[in-house]
């Protein structure tokens, strides 16, 4: 079982940084005409794209932490 959660933490781990690296290339690629409109259009594509690729950090991020508490309670 802790082998199992152990393979579980590290592919989480590893979505925390595809997920991270997804938003900052999104970051990248807002353009000045993106930051010159505003937001009297609403959120453009890109930001939607940093938005959502932030999110899924934060939830791969607590399916982390929930692994580690579970190895920890096991541990003990």
């Amino acid at each position: 079982m802790k082998t199992f959660l152990i393979i579980v933490l590290v592919a989480m781990m590893v979505m925390v940084v595809v997920s991270l690296v997804r938003g900052i290339v999104a970051f990248l690629q807002t353009t000045k005409a993106d930051l010159e409109a505003g937001e009297s259009t609403g959120p453009s594509k890109s930001q939607l794209a940093q938005n959502k690729a932030m999110m899924q950090r934060i939830l791969f991020q607590g399916a982390a932490i929930v692994i580690v508490a579970l190895l920890l309670a096991a541990a003990g």
